[in-house]
């Protein structure tokens, strides 16, 4: 169908960057799928070694897919994200990466877990289960600055954010800096505690969403979703600025 699209994994990026070209433009309403890469950048895989994480190149870890282009955004809007979604997983890791978390000082030497996700479960150790709830960890949109911004640290536009409560049915009210948004997103996890104390999370390849509807008038109304990881994100606009009689500043105005 036409307002259907796929986005493959090798449309990724490694910088919040306004001047990227899209590499879809959508208009609201239209529904995205994004092939997602693990946060090595596929530099891991489930025959990596604990020697392969002392190795990882830091310049190409947490990628994101896009960027997209949505007709009809402003900057000034808000933009509402639903995780509606998330694809099979297969495989995921967690690594303790020398230098590099809250715990580089006890932990100096790499470690890798690979994991079997092909349950509702990964199984740490015999008997350690841990559930799945899989999210994106870094999800956003261009900054107003121009240059590439590295994705590793939350900005004012999302990003590297490591929520975990953003999983299916959730919301994300993201603001919108430049013209069509331009959304990314990536780092995805299959689960995740109260932050990543080793600096990982289990990280998985996945696939995910997106749908949009038109703006209406001075309402500023965009609507989207990110869909299924092959993941799902819902997006109606938010007004931020001028809306309707008796709409207020980041008031709902519309949309599905």
């Amino acid at each position: 169908m036409a307002d259907k699209h796929t986005i493959h994994r090798d449309h990724h990026h490694f910088g919040w960057d306004r001047s990227l070209p899209p590499v879809l433009e959508v208009e609201p309403g239209a529904t995205v799928e994004f092939e997602v890469v693990d946060a090595s950048g596929g530099q891991l895989n489930p025959s990596s070694t604990a020697e392969d994480v002392a190795r990882i190149d830091f310049a190409r870890v947490n990628p994101v897919t896009g960027p997209v282009y949505i007709k009809g955004a402003r900057p000034g809007d808000v933009l509402e994200v639903e995780i509606l979604d998330f694809g099979p997983l297969s495989w995921g890791w967690t690594a303790s990466i020398p230098g590099f978390g809250l715990l580089a000082d006890e932990f100096p030497q790499p470690y890798l877990k690979i994991w079997d996700l092909k349950k509702d479960y990964g199984e740490f150790a015999p008997g350690i289960r841990i559930p799945l709830r899989p999210f994106p960890g870094t999800i956003g949109v261009a900054l107003a600055e121009p240059g590439n911004h590295s994705i590793v640290p939350p900005r004012q536009n999302g990003g590297n954010m490591d929520i975990r409560h953003l999983t299916r049915g959730s919301r994300l009210y993201l603001p919108v800096w430049v013209e069509g948004a331009l959304f990314s997103v990536g780092d995805t996890h299959a689960a995740q505690g109260d932050g990543e104390v080793c600096g990982t999370a289990i990280e998985a390849p996945m696939t995910e969403r997106l749908r949009r509807r038109r703006p209406r008038g001075s309402a500023r109304i965009l609507t989207g979703a990110v869909g299924r990881l092959k993941a799902g994100l819902h997006v109606p606009y938010y007004t931020s600025l001028k809306g309707p009689p008796g709409a207020g500043p980041g008031q709902r105005v519309g949309g599905g």
